[in-house]
């Protein structure tokens, strides 16, 4: 039994997403009636074969499976579906509720300060804001193309530097690939080996910047330094 309503102010803000909106399928039709009838724990299963069967899952799903995990103290996978959620649509709505629901059970990973909200919004309007500089692009060159015989030397100076500003920002996203501990006393180590010196234990929830790879190790940012953690502790958000 879920113990409070947690979720439904977030799975509003989807319903009025088109752009993020899921076919509509038997099988889901299925999974959102046994979720609108109370019966949580058999709509998340449904939710889950269609995640596992479709390469793209909408934002509303997420969050409705988010519900469910909370509602049921699993507060790592919660905060897994939301953090995909996020990813698929950025919302300082959905990374607020993460941020709170780890600083409930004590996780690491999840900074409440306006550089981070800041990001986000930049994350959320960076695609239209690309689409308008590739826009002005096209026009501008076509109209220097048209009219180059009357143009003078300054107009094409102002459009290569119109173009490195566009190259500039198309780099502003990075991508940044984020993680979830998926095991209670998941070692830190300063190596990528077991005998390397132990830093600390991370909390199953805790979020990590993977940074790379090396063998059976992810290495990840922690408290500004580098760390290793085993591979199979961690779980990379899709």
């Amino acid at each position: 039994m879920l113990k409070k309503p947690f979720l439904f102010f977030l799975i509003s803000l989807w319903f009025s997403q088109p752009s993020t909106a899921q076919k509509v399928t038997p099988k889901l039709a299925r999974a959102d009636s046994a979720f609108d009838a109370g019966a949580y724990q058999l709509a998340y299963r449904q939710y889950r074969g269609l995640l596992r069967q479709e390469a793209v899952a909408s934002p509303r799903l997420l969050l409705r499976m988010a519900y469910v995990q909370e509602g049921l103290g699993h507060y790592p996978a919660a905060l897994y579906y939301l953090h995909m959620a996020l990813a698929r649509q950025p919302r300082l709505a959905t990374w607020h509720k993460m941020a709170e629901l780890a600083r409930d059970q004590r996780l690491a990973g999840y900074p409440e300060t306006w550089r981070q909200d800041l990001q986000l919004t930049f994350r959320r309007y960076y695609y239209f804001g690309l689409q308008g500089l590739l826009i002005g692009a096209v026009v501008s060159g076509t109209l220097l193309l048209v009219r180059r015989r009357q143009i003078t030397r300054g107009w094409w100076v102002a459009y290569g530097s119109y173009l490195v500003f566009t190259a500039v920002y198309l780099n502003l996203l990075g991508t940044e690939r984020a993680a979830l501990v998926v095991r209670p006393t998941a070692a830190l180590m300063a190596g990528p080996s077991a005998g390397s010196a132990w830093l600390t234990t991370a909390a199953a929830g805790d979020r990590l910047v993977v940074q790379g790879q090396q063998d059976t190790w992810y290495q990840v940012q922690w408290q500004g330094q580098e760390a290793y953690i085993r591979t199979q502790d961690l779980l990379l958000v899709q």
